[in-house]
């Protein structure tokens, strides 16, 4: 549960400061093989997502993008300073051998639908993109779907979305990739039950989401100003009467 809600805390992250999916996803990927590797107390989960978080940022992102140490740490209301982060980066880089890039499920995600878009005659509209990255956030969040290998993984939500459009073409299609990917039908009829499982209760009115707004109010006008503007604005309020 704390990491799934440590996983939430960086979707929050990485909408607030305007950073790709791609990012979002490393992140979560580092934070994963780390876990696998470390037991570490809750009290320090919060300084190894972020730091997580900004590892991740500084491979996807571009470098005059990224907010300093400082600013990540008023942002996720994170209790730690620069200095643990510090700290903590060296000790992830060193069980990780310094090997922050991965293959990840959002990688075959973009190439099975590319895949799919160059063998068929049906609108790419159909394959929204946006969507589809949404449904992998939503996955990651889940600890379970976490234990999916990649290729698995992108292509059970890429099958799902198919079977909702009930598209034979597109089906005929997947089933070449997942042949060529040496995927059995066992494996991925159970994968596809999970994720099918975890996108309905994601999608339920009393499942809570990562509140992306939260982080907003705590912000200060001045804390506001000082930031990029790619990164926050503060709408002119008008005065309210007495």
């Amino acid at each position: 549960r704390q990491r799934n809600a440590k996983v939430e805390d960086l979707w929050s992250l990485t909408s607030f400061f305007g950073f790709t999916t791609e990012t979002f996803v490393l992140a979560v990927n580092i934070l994963d093989r780390f876990l696998a590797l470390m037991k570490v107390k809750p009290k320090h989960l919060s300084c190894i997502g972020v730091c997580c978080f900004q590892l991740a940022a500084r491979v996807i992102e571009e470098e005059c993008d990224i907010p300093s140490a400082h600013e990540i740490i008023r942002i996720s209301q994170c209790k730690c300073t620069a200095s643990d982060l510090r700290r903590m980066e060296t000790i992830i880089a060193e069980k990780l051998h310094f090997e922050f890039k991965a293959t990840t499920a959002l990688t075959f995600l973009h190439l099975y639908r590319a895949i799919v878009l160059c063998h068929t005659s049906e609108r790419e509209e159909l394959l929204n993109l946006d969507k589809l990255e949404a449904q992998l956030k939503a996955c990651h969040c889940r600890l379970v779907c976490s234990k999916a290998k990649p290729s698995v993984l992108a292509l059970c939500l890429l099958t799902l979305e198919v079977q909702t459009l009930k598209s034979v073409e597109l089906f005929e299609i997947l089933l070449r990739v997942q042949k060529h990917s040496k995927i059995s039908d066992s494996e991925l009829l159970y994968w596809r039950e999970l994720v099918s499982k975890c996108l309905a209760d994601y999608s339920s009115p009393e499942c809570c989401k990562p509140d992306h707004k939260k982080l907003v109010w705590i912000v200060s006008r001045r804390t506001a100003q000082n930031l990029q503007n790619s990164y926050y604005s503060v709408p002119e309020l008008p005065t309210i009467p007495e």
